[in-house]
């Protein structure tokens, strides 16, 4: 593809796991609200998901909200917190409810000892209905884990396991601090396997320092050897001015748009041979996996986790820095582990800030997850949920001359992006948000 038209679209957009995006919460919203909206929750589905913010070491491309930690104590005291955040939520609930997944997430929630699982999951059962058929998901490091650890972590209840891989090549592990070989690796997969863990995704991450396409394709070769259920393989997002850790990754080794783009493709090709489906931008799933059956019933969704079977039309965040979703908007954690704590133990639900949905930002939201998830949406389809605000939500946007790329098409009510411009429907996607343009929030390659 042409380098102009690669460059031109590889512009920073965002990831659109939320609209609107996090860099546009506020706080106006706080903890007032956050009760209000829980306390006229009483309906539909609900999900949890379960920040662990804290690491045995730091890896320095990470872009999630974690530390680093030499000792157990600080991570008992957090759990002490988090168990008495689950009890506080679910206070404000108006009945007991049941729960359709949780996801755990960090950090590395596998940090945490079986003891303290034990408890956590007490936890959980004493103030919410988590039945057999609850998706539970954990994402998993393999350099420090063992059997007994994911022993523990199987008798929570976990479904699903998520393993970092990144890149298996020395010289990006050295230049990410993130040692691990494929041995080690492949253990953890067969251990789960062994344990009754029925569905494991395998992460990888493409634009890495030093990393080039070979490199790539040699650790997609090695991942596929796993047999993993599903592959997400995430470009490499590279913003120091909000991870300062990044900055000690030499910009000079990292790849440009034009080879990024030549990556990424590479990678897809080499996981689309091998039998998996294309899901979204950068997931991969065995055709009879949940998630590809999903894209197939035009089900599929996306939230904070990326793409995801999971429906539930309330997320609750729990834990430090994460991110509820509520029918009436969004909410965020406060970020700091020690200002979390001291907030749930005084009694007090811990919301940094967050964002109210007007009828004008679920019409965008719906219109921007459809084409995340499908590649298009239906005009009419989002006038018969949204009435008038659908128009004002888009109208702008369908009207707007930027298909002279051929990368769209609109025939007055299907907006669809062609399969050429599929690899920037991050890009396609940004002209369908109302607030890109507003505040000071920066964002990472489009590409």
């Amino acid at each position: 593809m042409n380098a102009d038209l690669i460059a031109r679209y590889s512009a920073p957009v965002p990831r659109y796991t939320s609209y609107p995006t996090a860099p546009h919460f506020h706080e106006g919203i706080g903890e007032v609200d956050y009760r209000r909206w829980l306390e006229a929750n009483s309906q539909g589905a609900l999900s949890l998901y379960v920040h662990i913010p804290f690491c045995d070491r730091l890896c320095f491309y990470c872009g999630c909200h974690t530390r680093q930690v030499r000792r157990y104590n600080p991570i008992a005291t957090y759990l002490e917190a988090l168990n008495s955040e689950i009890a506080l939520v679910a206070k404000h609930l108006p009945l007991r409810r049941k729960v359709a997944a949780i996801h755990f997430g960090g950090g590395s929630p596998t940090i945490v000892s079986p003891d303290d699982l034990g408890r956590l999951r007490a936890t959980l059962d004493a103030h919410f209905e988590i039945g057999p058929e609850c998706e539970i998901s954990v994402e998993i490091d393999p350099t420090h884990v063992d059997a007994d650890k994911l022993r523990a972590w199987r008798d929570l209840g976990m479904t699903r396991a998520s393993v970092g891989v990144q890149d298996f090549a020395p010289v990006v592990q050295t230049s990410i601090n993130r040692p691990q070989s494929f041995d080690e690796t492949a253990m953890v997969v067969r251990t789960l396997r062994d344990l009754g863990i029925g569905s494991i995704n395998l992460d990888i991450v493409y634009g890495l320092p030093h990393q080039n396409r070979d490199m790539l394709l040699r650790t997609i070769e090695l991942s596929l050897s796993m047999q993993p259920d599903r592959i997400a393989m995430f470009g490499y997002a590279h913003v120091p001015w909000v991870k300062k850790h990044q900055s000690v990754i030499d910009t000079a080794t990292l790849a440009g748009p034009v080879d990024r783009f030549a990556m990424a493709a590479a990678g897809a090709g080499a996981i689309l041979a091998a039998g998996y489906d294309a899901v979204g931008i950068d997931h991969f799933a065995r055709p009879d996996d949940s998630m590809a059956r999903k894209l197939r019933d035009g089900a599929l969704r996306r939230n904070f986790q990326g793409y995801t079977t999971d429906g539930a039309d309330t997320l609750i965040g729990l834990g430090a820095s994460s991110i509820g979703k509520l029918p009436q908007g969004y909410v965020q954690n406060i970020v700091a582990t020690g200002q979390y704590c001291r907030s749930v133990m005084e009694g007090r639900l811990p919301v940094a800030r967050g964002f109210a949905l007007s009828d004008g930002d679920r019409a965008s939201a719906c219109a921007i997850e459809a084409l995340m998830c499908q590649y298009a949406f239906s005009l009419a389809d989002l006038r018969a949920r949204f009435g008038g605000a659908a128009d004002d939500a888009c109208n702008d946007a369908l009207h707007a001359s930027f298909n002279e790329d051929g990368f769209v098409s609109f025939d007055g009510d299907r907006f669809a992006i062609t399969e050429e411009g599929r690899p920037f429907v991050r890009t396609i996607a940004a002209r369908f948000d109302r607030y890109l343009d507003r505040g000071k929030g920066k964002h990472s390659s489009a590409i």
